[in-house]
């Protein structure tokens, strides 16, 4: 990963930022946590939290190398690289088969890499060097770890989206923005598929299919910075969804509607459902250490979240019968595959993409 950076050419489009006079953290230097690096994919349209991120970048860059793989327009770019600290690789994303951009930003990253253990973040995830550790550790027994987040700041959308989280630690655990991975593993199965659009769930599916373990660590739990309102709203028919990768899920949440339309006959059956919503997200707050970081209002809130997502994900059905959802600038109809079907290509020897899109495992570094 000690290269400058080399974008394909384009005429109408200015040269990136030169990297090869970066200064780079020595990986050996006391603090270092060795063999591990930071891949932040990223693509702002706005730079509102640049000074914020920035900042918390100074942080990561003394705990382990950084890698930020930057698909913003050029002069944000620009703009980014000023920020950031000398430390932190900067580079445009390679092409990647498929339409969701994070895909090819984080599979630039990963080829990029020298180091065996990556950690995969989200622009709004926050780590400490703790919960660095701890996926790092847990990345020598696991192929794939799959930590929590929680929100540094609880606005209402916040305490909104709090209780979809307790929710899904009460039955399993959540899907965060940051995971660990073994590089080796992931591009031994020639990278994951950039045509989903639950493209988390696609890349742990993936080191399943290729015969890797997943980690699901209750435990480690990571900050998140909160959304604002608009693009909250953004989202709930298109983290509903994603749904549509997880059948038993799908139908679970498509029973709601008409559950509640039934409970609305009686106000004693509104309250009992409710009720049993609040213990399971109650249960969910209560795992693996949770009470540290949910506060103790927040399972009050999985109703409301509930009762959101019997509406969203008849929305999201919807949306797929049209075709898909929007998502930056394309639209995505696929929302993940199943291990089995991903198992299968591999066998294949077709790769995640699929063969009507080559195989990205050709011609990748090692």
């Amino acid at each position: 990963m000690d290269q400058p950076v080399t974008a394909p050419a384009d005429p109408g489009r200015p040269a990136p930022p030169r990297t090869a006079a970066v200064r780079r953290p020595d990986p050996a230097a006391p603090g270092m946590l060795r063999g591990v690096r930071y891949v932040l994919p990223l693509r702002w349209s706005q730079d509102a939290g640049l000074a914020e991120l920035a900042a918390y970048l100074e942080q990561v860059v003394q705990w382990l190398p950084v890698t930020v793989v930057d698909g913003s327009a050029p002069e944000r770019r620009a703009a980014h690289r000023r920020a950031f600290p000398a430390a932190v690789e900067h580079v445009v994303p390679d092409p990647w088969p498929g339409r969701n951009g994070k895909v090819a930003g984080v599979m630039t990253g990963v080829r990029r890499a020298r180091e065996e253990r990556i950690v995969l973040a989200d622009d709004d995830v926050r780590h400490t060097r703790a919960s660095l550790e701890r996926i790092a550790a847990l990345l020598e027994e696991a192929e794939v770890v799959r930590p929590q987040n929680y929100y540094l700041e609880l606005p209402w959308q916040a305490r909104w989206d709090t209780g979809r989280t307790l929710l899904a630690r009460a039955l399993g655990g959540d899907h965060p923005g940051t995971l660990g991975v073994r590089r080796s593993v992931l591009l031994g199965a020639g990278g994951y598929d950039g045509d989903v659009l639950f493209e988390n769930l696609e890349l742990i599916r993936t080191v399943r299919a290729a015969g890797g373990r997943e980690r699901v660590a209750l435990d480690v739990l990571v900050g998140r910075v909160p959304p604002d309102v608009a693009h909250f709203r953004g989202q709930r028919v298109r983290q509903a969804y994603d749904d549509l990768a997880q059948p038993v899920r799908l139908l679970a949440e498509l029973s709601l509607l008409p559950v509640l339309c039934w409970a609305a006959r009686r106000p004693v059956r509104l309250a009992a459902g409710a009720g049993t919503v609040c213990a399971l997200a109650e249960a969910g707050r209560r795992r693996a250490g949770g009470r540290a970081v949910y506060p103790a209002t927040s399972a009050a809130w999985a109703p409301l979240w509930v009762l959101e997502r019997s509406v969203c994900v008849w929305a999201a059905v919807l949306a797929r019968c049209r075709g898909g959802v929007p998502y930056a600038g394309a639209r995505l109809r696929t929302a993940g595959h199943s291990t089995a079907r991903l198992r299968r290509r591999l066998r294949a020897g077709a790769g995640p993409a699929g063969p009507e899109q080559g195989s990205p495992g050709t011609g990748i570094p090692g």
